[in-house]
């Protein structure tokens, strides 16, 4: 019986999917193609059919939300309306919300993999800078702050949301961690002209897991 049409797209993102939780996990260094094709439910022999090494996966592993309309979250709880007329602050706060604090195995792979990617090649950084400035493109729509409404501004705001959920990760107290987060997602909606309140998000039509 010939495969389906869209079989080869299908097993790529099986393939990407179970990489990225397992990179979430444990690192790329961690992970080797036989656990990244297993937690797929596929067999080594096939991963070199969709990619030349683990580190072409890895880069598109990278790929998150602002490059990605079909990427796809686990975020409990967590929605983002694209048909809203300010999008920017429901990102912030999906961002740096507790349901992606907890989530590890679906983090954004901006922060889940950083030092992977600081002491990766020259692609997978350019791949990381790529979504990032994504990221940063996408707050500036909506920047409602006149003192502060151009790229660098953005990018502000994206390092926070980046940086803070890294950093909370990382502390071994947890009130302190969530003491951080809220001063972030305060610190990046107050610079971006959205106020200060951290609501919570639904998402509409678009995934909030970035």
């Amino acid at each position: 019986m010939p495969y389906p049409a869209n079989h080869c797209e299908t097993v790529r993102k099986r393939i990407v999917h179970a990489a990225r939780r397992l990179f979430n996990r444990s690192g790329f260094e961690a992970v080797s193609v036989n656990q990244i094709m297993s937690a797929a439910g596929l067999t080594r022999g096939g991963f070199y059919k969709y990619f030349a090494s683990k580190g072409d996966l890895y880069i598109e592993v990278l790929s998150c939300f602002f490059t990605d309309p079909h990427w796809e979250n686990q975020w409990e709880g967590i929605e983002i309306d694209s048909n809203a007329k300010c999008v920017a602050p429901q990102v912030v706060r999906a961002y740096l919300s507790r349901q992606h604090f907890e989530n590890v195995e679906a983090s954004c792979p901006m922060v889940a993999l950083p030092s992977d990617v600081a002491r990766a090649d020259s692609k997978a950084r350019r791949a990381f800078e790529t979504v990032f400035q994504a990221m940063a493109r996408y707050l500036q729509r909506d920047l409602q702050n006149r003192d502060f409404r151009g790229l660098a501004t953005a990018q502000a705001i994206a390092a926070l949301c980046i940086g803070g959920m890294v950093v909370a990760r990382a502390m071994e107290d947890r009130t302190a961690a969530d003491e951080l987060r809220e001063a972030c997602m305060a610190l990046a909606l107050q610079l971006g002209g959205w106020g200060t309140t951290a609501r919570g998000t639904r998402r509409s039509s678009r995934s909030a897991s970035i």
